[in-house]
């Protein structure tokens, strides 16, 4: 059975939390989507960052807000419990453009991000 065009927007809902947190250089939003014990994965210029989410926590809250910043959600997928989402990032901090991967589960009736993976663009990477 299709999921409801409901659940695709509660997902979406979720989503945005962790781009208010990005745009906004403040990780409070993106703490009310993660779980404690998430995890992320991605290169972050040229280095592997992996772990527990408390990293990209300490990334948002370090690079701050940039007027520059944009962002797309796009909703790839939504199952009873479990839904995939892609979020376009451009200008973070200034200069690096993202997609990122959420992967997301339904908890409780509320949607949570439990992993993050990621692909910084090449051409916004600095050594």
């Amino acid at each position: 059975m299709r999921t409801e065009i409901k659940e695709y927007r509660a997902v979406e809902e979720a989503a945005m939390k962790f781009v208010r947190s990005v745009a906004e250089g403040n990780s409070s939003h993106a703490r009310e989507l993660f779980i404690d014990e998430a995890v992320l994965f991605g290169y972050l210029d040229g280095r592997l960052e992996h772990g527990g989410i408390e990293q990209f926590y300490r990334n948002v809250d370090s690079v701050g807000a940039d007027a520059g910043f944009r962002a797309r959600i796009d909703v790839l997928d939504v199952e009873e419990t479990l839904a995939v989402v892609r979020v376009l990032e451009e200008n973070w901090g200034g200069r690096i453009d993202f997609t990122d991967y959420l992967l997301m589960m339904k908890i409780d009736g509320t949607w949570r991000c439990v992993a993050k993976a990621y692909n910084q663009n090449s051409n916004t990477i600095q050594k």
